[in-house]
């Protein structure tokens, strides 16, 4: 039986049409996203970055997205949830395209941080987002200096989920919760919280 896709409110679905067609007007200039059909590009961007919503905690704070690129998971969950977010892009051309989509879509929480994620000055986030980005034992780095102490990441994985998980732990431990992708039948989405270098267990 073929699972249900994710949706969207009304009232946020016609915004985030507006930036599908935002970016491909600026997706024939630069390389945001693989070349797709519009539905496709909802469904494998839009789509799959609004089911993480619901996995988000109740408590109050900023949204640290790393790696950004055109604006997934980090813009469509500020649209959704109306945070303090902010986007931590290195590449100029993409953080310009940010700014075009942040502004399209009227989110004036959002501050995009044009520089190396190690350089950025970012408050204590609640909640850690990366897709596509980097491995996980990576990803825990990060999650370990950036996280508030009761904050958790979310990290959408692929078929690799298992495997980066157990090489995470040869370094970290940490709580981990995973949930099954309604977008992709391949990928699992990790909700990781209490990140701890191993060697400050011993």
């Amino acid at each position: 039986m073929k699972q249900e896709l994710p949706s969207v409110p009304r009232e946020t679905e016609a915004p985030l049409r507006d930036y599908l067609a935002l970016l491909l007007r600026w997706n024939t200039r630069i390389n945001l996203v693989a070349r797709a059909d519009p539905e496709t590009l909802w469904t494998r961007h839009f789509l799959d970055s609004a089911q993480l919503a619901p996995l988000l905690p109740e408590t109050p704070g900023p949204l640290v997205d790393l790696g950004s690129g055109a604006g997934f998971p980090g813009l469509v969950l500020a649209l959704l949830t109306g945070r303090e977010t902010h986007l931590v892009e290195s590449d100029r051309r993409k953080c310009a395209f940010l700014q075009e989509g942040a502004r399209l879509l009227g989110l004036t929480q959002v501050k995009i941080h044009s520089t190396r994620i190690e350089d950025a000055p970012l408050p204590p986030a609640v909640i850690l987002t990366a897709r596509a980005l980097a491995p996980l034992p990576i990803l825990c780095g990060y999650a370990h200096r950036l996280l508030a102490p009761h904050g958790m990441a979310l990290f959408p994985k692929g078929r690799s989920a298992t495997e980066e998980l157990t090489t995470a732990a040869v370094d970290w431990t940490m709580r981990t919760e995973r949930f099954g992708s309604r977008t992709d039948p391949d990928s699992t989405i990790l909700r990781l919280s209490e990140i701890r270098p191993v060697s400050a267990q011993a």
